[in-house]
């Protein structure tokens, strides 16, 4: 660790600059940078969505997005990550919801509330797992490294609507794979 002082001020503003520094939508490579960790920062994603710092909702959609580009997932949680810093925040949920689904052909596209766009396949799987107590299911889409983007009830609910019947469980297909909606019987009258 450096002997600079870090200030939560002052990581958020080098944060912000690195993830500007990114070329266009394009992402920065995150998971080349191996920073020493610098501490946590007051940043929550909550389970709906909101991306708060210090207990405030941030308002601006595309410093959301900037922030987006340079988290990462480690073992020991999620991380703002630049070349020089490494800032811990809370994440409730899965830091991403998919928000839109668009069928091109054989392919499920998938769009984030933060403005990623996926197409569920082998290297984007859509995961459905179902609560044992009250069984809800809770699906979800892989973006990008170890991220995942909830998938958010009215397109699940779309999800269903283009399943077939395959073994007795509710299966998609995009791209070539075949992504079960839940366990056996679930959906299927």
């Amino acid at each position: 660790m450096s002997d600079r002082p870090q200030t939560q001020t002052g990581g958020l503003a080098a944060v912000a600059g690195v993830a500007k520094q990114a070329p266009g939508r394009g992402l920065p490579p995150v998971h080349l940078w191996h920073p020493e960790h610098c501490g946590e920062i007051d940043i929550v994603i909550r389970a709906d969505g909101v991306w708060m710092h210090e207990g405030s909702p941030i308002g601006r959609a595309e410093l959301v997005r900037l922030f987006s580009t340079v988290l990462r997932k480690d073992p020991d949680g999620y991380h703002l990550v630049t070349p020089v810093e490494k800032l811990k925040i809370t994440v409730e949920d899965l830091p991403f919801r998919a928000v839109t689904l668009e069928r091109d052909g054989d392919r499920l596209r998938f769009t984030t509330d933060v403005g990623d766009t996926v197409e569920a396949g082998a290297d984007h799987p859509i995961v459905v797992e179902t609560d044992p107590v009250t069984e809800e299911p809770a699906p979800r889409v892989h973006v990008r490294g170890d991220l995942w983007a909830r998938i958010v009830r009215p397109v699940f609910y779309d999800l269903v609507e283009t399943a077939t019947v395959e073994a007795g469980r509710l299966v998609v297909r995009s791209d070539g794979g075949s992504f079960p909606l839940g366990p056996v019987g679930a959906g299927v009258e």
